[in-house]
């Protein structure tokens, strides 16, 4: 844990001025937290459960180490899947998690093009594929 402290006058006004005074202290950003959870802890959770839903939708799912232009982040691996109607999800992972997602996804030489998706597009994407399940659920709710 790391006990680095602020001055005074180096007090930020913002969230992210506090974060990069914080990493500019030699600060681990990863290592705050809300008092449950850290930052580092969040991030892995995002990942897990991600790749949850990319294993229970493995036949729209896929990943790959390279860019659709062949570029490649070292350490880092592309995790997606494409829903027909609204686009791609897609995050950069931890090559920690190459092997389990590997075994069971789709590997690809190169991830498709990027649709240009953004945080926000992800979040309706993912709200139209929790909507899906709310309409079937009730509707085999009624046919029962």
């Amino acid at each position: 844990m790391n006990n680095h402290q602020l001055s005074i006058n180096e007090t930020p006004k913002t969230v992210n001025e506090y974060l990069s005074a914080w990493k500019a202290a030699g600060g681990d950003i990863g290592a705050i937290s809300d008092g449950y959870h850290t930052f580092d802890e969040l991030y892995e959770h995002r990942c897990r459960l991600f790749i949850v839903v990319c294993m229970f939708f493995r036949d729209i799912s896929w990943c790959s180490k390279k860019h659709s232009d062949g570029s490649e982040w070292p350490g880092w691996f592309i995790l997606g899947l494409v829903h027909e109607k609204s686009g791609q999800i897609t995050y950069h992972l931890p090559e920690k998690h190459w092997e389990k997602v590997s075994a069971v996804i789709k590997v690809l030489d190169k991830a498709p093009e990027w649709d240009g998706h953004t945080s926000q597009d992800v979040l309706n994407r993912l709200d139209e594929i929790i909507d899906c399940f709310i309409y079937l659920w009730l509707l085999q709710k009624t046919v029962q």
